[in-house]
């Protein structure tokens, strides 16, 4: 029987066991990333809200820039090795839109574009993403085979 777990605004979730979904909910210019150890069975995923930590903030699951290397560590403890790590990610839709709007408010796109360099900088493995647009997304990722859906607003779904 599945073991729904719930991965909230700003947060980070872990696990091991092969029950276990992870699901991020309503991901507008949030910005959903999964990483899935295949051999070791275990992933996990972040729901972060803003590309780059700020000064003092010590939740650094809320962003981009802390977060994916918070969750390589969580993953790590919990056995998964690194080169093994598959990485996919989805969200950072634009969620504001308004005629003349400046680009500095599409917090999706900086979200997305953060993603990216974070993934480089760690050299992690991406296979995929679902990015970009004007809806929000659910993600959800089941540790028992790693797979990772995607729903859209629309309610089509579609395996990253």
């Amino acid at each position: 029987m599945e073991q729904v777990i719930t991965v909230g605004l700003g947060e980070v979730a872990v696990s091991g066991q092969s029950e276990a979904v992870l699901v991020a909910f309503g991901l507008g210019s949030c910005v959903g990333v999964t990483a899935y150890d295949p051999v070791r069975k275990v992933g996990g995923l972040l729901h972060a809200m803003l590309p780059q930590r700020r000064n003092g903030d010590k939740n650094l699951t809320k962003y981009v820039d802390s977060g994916i290397p918070e969750l390589l560590s969580k993953l790590l403890a919990l056995g998964a090795k690194r080169e093994q790590l598959l990485w996919r990610y989805a969200g950072g839709a634009q969620m504001l839109t308004a005629p003349g709007l400046s680009d500095r408010f599409n917090i999706g796109a900086q979200n997305v574009v953060m993603t990216q360099e974070v993934m480089g900088h760690y050299l992690l493995r991406v296979l995929s993403q679902d990015t970009g647009g004007y809806q929000g997304r659910t993600v959800r990722l089941f540790i028992a085979d790693g797979r990772v859906l995607v729903r859209g607003i629309s309610g089509s779904e579609r395996q990253l």
